[in-house]
């Protein structure tokens, strides 16, 4: 693994830890922190949360392509990673979890994996039936 991506992973692990820490399970306090009360809030309006700095990556990043200034885009991304790392510890996710998903994708076409999720999803109907 590469300083870069070792970094990388330790930076997602070290702030998922801190928001899992932010449970209220855990002793977050809602009144002081922004996390706990996405939490107490509850999966709605974390989701809502995503909704919304989905929509504002996509407008920086429109804005970037004309303007050629990639700060607000940056800022807005990392939003969007953020409250994402929020999101995956609200379902007992972890970043690790969504770094092996990447993993067994990796030199996988796109075209493939999708083929093959259909293929899973549809023998997992049958296995229900």
């Amino acid at each position: 693994m590469s300083n870069e991506a070792a970094s990388t992973g330790d930076t997602l692990a070290r702030l998922a830890q801190v928001i899992e820490s932010r449970k209220l399970a855990h002793g977050g306090d809602p009144d002081k922190s922004y996390v706990s009360r996405l939490f107490a809030k509850g999966d709605d309006a974390i989701l809502k949360k995503i909704g919304e700095e989905a929509t504002e990556t996509v407008m920086a990043a429109k804005d970037a392509r004309v303007s050629g200034d990639h700060s607000k885009l940056l800022y807005e991304c990392a939003d969007l990673w953020f409250h994402s790392l929020v999101m995956l510890a609200q379902f007992d996710l972890t970043p690790q979890d969504v770094l092996n998903e990447l993993a067994r994708r990796e030199g996988m076409s796109g075209i493939e994996e999708k083929a093959n999720r259909k293929l899973e999803l549809r023998e997992h109907a049958e296995r229900k039936d």
